[in-house]
C-alpha cells in the first residue's frame, strides 16, 4: 500500500455487505400489518431501510416506539439466518483486502449482538479491526459520531478512510466525518438516488475496492 491508497475501509453491513433487505421489508410489514392494517406495503416500508429502528418508529407512532421495536426485533430474529446471505463477491473481497493490509471496519445502527450474528453467518467475524454498533454511540449516522469513532479507535487520519454504504446515511455521515465515500449500486434505494449525494465512487461490485485509489472515480 502506499500514499494513493487508503488505510481503512468503514462498511455498512446491511444492504451493503449483508442481503436483508426482503428480511427487513419483511419484519416491518410483519409489525406493523399487525398494528395498522392495510397503511403499510412494500413501497412504503423501503424508506426505513437505513434509519434506526428508534428513529423510524418515532416517526410512526412514538407512543409505541418501544413496543414496535420489541416487537420487530424478536420476529426479525427468529427469521434472520435463514433470509440473510451475503452479496455477491463479499466474503472473497473482505478476505483480499485483509490481505492487501487494509484496517477495516463495521459501521452500523444495529445491535453488536445482531452484527454479530450476521458476520458469523457469511464466516466474516475475524476480518474487522473493530465494529461500532447502535449502543456504542449517542447519534447514528448520518451523524458523524459512529465514523468518528470507528476512524479513533483504528488510530486512522480521515484523510486515510473510507465510508462504503447503501444508503444516505453512509453517504452524508461520511462526508460530515471528513471522510471519502463509496456509495453502492446494488442498493436497494437504487443507484441514481445514491448519486444526488455526491459520493466520492459509485462501486458496481464490492470487487472494485480492490483497485480503488484516492482521487480516481470509478
Amino acid at each position: 500500500m502506499n500514499g494513493t491508497t487508503y488505510k481503512a475501509l468503514l462498511f455498512d453491513l446491511d444492504g451493503t455487505l449483508l442481503n436483508t433487505n426482503e428480511l427487513i421489508i419483511e419484519s416491518f410489514l410483519h409489525i406493523l400489518g399487525d398494528k395498522f392494517p392495510g397503511k403499510y406495503d412494500r413501497e412504503s416500508v423501503i424508506p426505513f431501510l437505513g434509519p434506526s429502528l428508534r428513529e423510524t418508529f418515532d416517526g410512526i407512532d412514538p407512543v409505541q416506539t418501544e413496543s414496535l421495536i420489541l416487537s420487530y426485533r424478536a420476529w426479525n430474529e427468529e427469521q434472520h439466518d435463514q433470509m440473510v446471505t451475503a452479496f455477491d463477491g463479499v466474503v472473497e473481497t473482505l478476505q483480499k483486502l485483509k490481505n492487501q493490509g487494509y484496517k477495516l471496519a463495521i459501521v452500523s445502527t444495529k445491535r453488536r449482538s445482531m452484527i454479530d450474528r450476521g458476520l458469523r453467518l457469511i464466516g466474516c467475524q475475524s476480518l474487522f479491526d473493530t465494529i461500532v454498533g447502535y449502543e456504542d454511540v449517542s447519534n447514528t449516522k448520518p451523524d458523524p459520531e459512529p465514523i468518528l469513532l470507528a476512524l479513533e479507535r483504528l488510530n486512522v487520519s480521515k484523510e486515510d478512510a473510507l465510508m462504503i454504504g447503501d444508503n444516505f446515511h453512509d453517504i452524508v455521515g461520511g462526508q460530515r466525518a471528513g471522510v471519502d465515500t463509496a456509495a453502492v449500486a446494488w442498493s436497494i434505494k437504487g443507484e441514481a438516488f445514491l448519486a444526488t449525494f455526491n459520493p466520492t465512487y459509485m462501486l458496481q461490485h464490492i470487487s472494485d475496492l480492490l483497485s480503488i485509489k484516492k482521487g480516481q472515480h470509478l
